[in-house]
């Protein structure tokens, strides 16, 4: 076994191709790859096995090389405390929406029981059923060390790594008056706290290989059409500023998630709106990280 100290690049959960068991591991990327782009299966993935909480300080890594039969989240709630989300975060998502460009993050709890794995299957309820369940592709950041009153420029050694993730969204529920009321703000929290309704992956990327998380692109598909594509330079408040601000007088453990927000092409703003049916397959890149997939399922 290897030391902590080495450290992980490119952190997943798997089944071992070898036991069928399920693992910690850090991905070993074919030559050329910057990222887990092909997430298809079958798979032509080895990985050394983590042992021990890989958000931790406490972990080891194995020399040995195991191939990968699939790819699960890289997350599991566990070892995630908190997932904390910043709404209205693009300024071209603000645009499309009409909306004023806030002068502080908009920040709100996203619930733990939303966490999912890369390749689930998001199950919509049937109370988020009727042309209302939305996409919303997002860097995530994962916080390496409990953070508190942070400023701005120590913000990014907090910062353990960067994923994927599908803030899915009931919009009904967000911000329909019949249903939240009249009055601001909107229903945020319940709305995208639906079980599954954050699935995470493919991997999360060591910030040792991503310093900022700025200048990447964003991507996301329904069914291999293109309905999102942007850049996280058009980010209103950058990763470091999102730190300084979520942990003024309120602490963010190790392990926690923040979701920066999503660019223009929800399907909400589309004309008319096209939201998520049964079936839809859902796919979100972000360079350097790779691509995120999930399916959608009725119930």
């Amino acid at each position: 076994m290897t030391s902590k100290c080495d450290g992980w690049s490119y952190l997943i959960r798997f089944i071992n191709g070898n036991d069928n068991r399920t693992y910690f591991g850090d991905a070993i990327l074919p030559a050329g790859a910057s990222g887990l782009e092909d997430t298809a299966e079958p798979l032509s993935l080895e990985a050394r096995i983590i042992t021990g909480n890989p958000l931790s300080t406490e972990y080891e890594i194995s020399n040995e090389r195991v191939p990968v039969k699939k790819l699960l989240g890289p997350l599991v709630r566990e070892i995630v405390p908190d997932i904390r989300c910043i709404g209205g975060n693009y300024k071209s998502h603000l645009k499309e929406l009409g909306v004023k460009p806030p002068k502080y993050p908009t920040m709100f709890p996203k619930l733990n029981n939303a966490l999912a794995d890369h390749g689930d299957v998001t199950e919509i309820p049937r109370i988020a059923q009727d042309q209302q369940a939305d996409y919303e592709g997002e860097l995530v950041v994962v916080i390496g060390k409990d953070a508190k009153n942070v400023s701005e420029a120590d913000a990014l050694d907090y910062v353990l790594g960067y994923s994927i993730a599908n803030d899915v969204s009931a919009r009904k529920w967000q911000m329909d008056p019949d249903l939240v009321g009249t009055s601001p703000p909107p229903q945020m929290s319940f709305s995208k706290s639906f079980d599954g309704f954050c699935p995470v992956g493919p991997c999360v990327v060591s910030s040792k290989i991503i310093r900022d998380g700025l200048d990447l692109a964003l991507s996301t598909k329904v069914n291999g059409e293109l309905r999102q594509k942007g850049t996280t330079s058009d980010l209103l408040f950058n990763v470091a500023q999102i730190i300084a601000f979520c942990s003024q007088g309120s602490s963010l453990f190790a392990g926690s998630i923040l979701l920066t927000g999503t660019p223009s092409g929800v399907g909400m703003a589309m004309k008319p709106p096209r939201f998520l049916q049964d079936g839809d397959v859902v796919e979100i890149s972000i360079e350097k990280i790779g691509t995120l997939r999930h399916s959608i399922k009725y119930v």
